[in-house]
């Protein structure tokens, strides 16, 4: 179990959550997560990281970089851990033709930039699992990281 850290915003004790992915700063909540965004003042090594430029490939086991002293352990909770899919069954995504011709569509394209944009992600997921391209999407990523049980198919 991870120590639980101070809300560097608000100081609630032992009450941060998530983790600031540009200076590793630990906050308890949405409305501390943007107050410390409106001053955060990231290092330079960590802003490169977040941008993107060592992700790809710098990352060990637990999603962190040699020089970033965050990790993707820090940004889940407990609950979270469930839901998290394991790196093999990620990278599935990627080689994945039927994914890559939805991914040509650039109404899903725009869909998924507005989704990863904003600051509601579980509203606006709400409301765009009633788009069907959406919920199109959505399944096939399932269908890939959790492929159907074949446990009520009787042989031929």
């Amino acid at each position: 179990m991870r120590a639980a850290w101070p809300c560097a915003v608000c100081g609630a004790a032992g009450a941060a959550k998530y983790r600031c992915p540009r200076c590793a700063a630990a906050y308890c909540s949405v409305p501390c997560c943007r107050a410390h965004k409106e001053r955060c003042t990231p290092e330079p090594e960590r802003e490169r990281s977040a941008a993107g430029e060592a992700f790809p490939g710098g990352a060990n086991r637990a999603g962190q970089h040699a020089d970033s002293p965050w990790s993707v352990e820090d940004i889940l909770t407990e609950d979270d851990e469930q839901d998290r899919v394991p790196l093999q069954k990620l990278k599935l995504l990627g080689e994945s033709e039927e994914l890559r011709g939805l991914l040509l569509n650039p109404h899903l394209r725009q869909l998924l930039l507005t989704v990863d944009q904003a600051e509601d992600k579980s509203s606006l997921m709400k409301k765009y699992m009633q788009e069907p391209l959406f919920v199109e999407f959505a399944d096939c990523c399932l269908r890939i990281v959790e492929p159907p049980e074949k446990e009520n198919i009787l042989p031929e």
